[in-house]
């Protein structure tokens, strides 16, 4: 914690410090602030110090709040909740299905490696199966051609 502010490289020798004021910090996101209480006289209403923002989770984001970990059973997961809560379980379950993806993908080229080494025992390629794909089809527009002349 600093107990002073830093000096400014610009106008240091201004009156009344060398930069505009500060604007006091943001409030965090899904509050927002009112005036504080004591408002204008006469004022009926009270001002809340802070009102905080809640969202009713679907049955999808209920899903997300479970597999993440956030709540143990459907029944723990409250009517509302605070949008940072399900921002992170969904940044959380975005990060899982990455992990998941990739996993499943390094299995994939396993299987591939796998495969392609049976079928070079069998002496299979892909050119021979080209080739052979291609005498077929010559074989068939001969034949084709045949009856045609008939």
């Amino acid at each position: 914690v600093r107990s002073q502010a830093r000096p400014c490289s610009r106008r240091a020798s201004a009156p009344g410090g060398c930069c505009r004021p500060r604007r006091p910090a943001r409030p965090p996101r899904g509050e927002r602030r009112l005036p504080p209480e004591g408002g204008p006289p006469g004022d009926p209403e009270p001002a809340a110090v802070r009102v905080v923002a809640s969202y009713k989770p679907s049955k999808f984001d209920r899903k997300i709040l479970l597999w993440t970990g956030r709540f143990k059973t459907e029944e723990e997961i409250p009517p509302r909740i605070p949008p940072e809560m399900l921002d992170r379980a969904r940044n959380k379950a975005r990060v899982k299905a990455c992990y998941i993806m990739i996993g499943l993908s390094i299995v994939a080229c396993f299987a591939v490696i796998a495969s392609a080494k049976k079928a070079a025992a069998r002496h299979e390629s892909l050119t021979s199966w080209n080739l052979a794909k291609k005498a077929k089809w010559r074989k068939e527009a001969a034949l084709a051609a045949e009856s045609k002349t008939k």
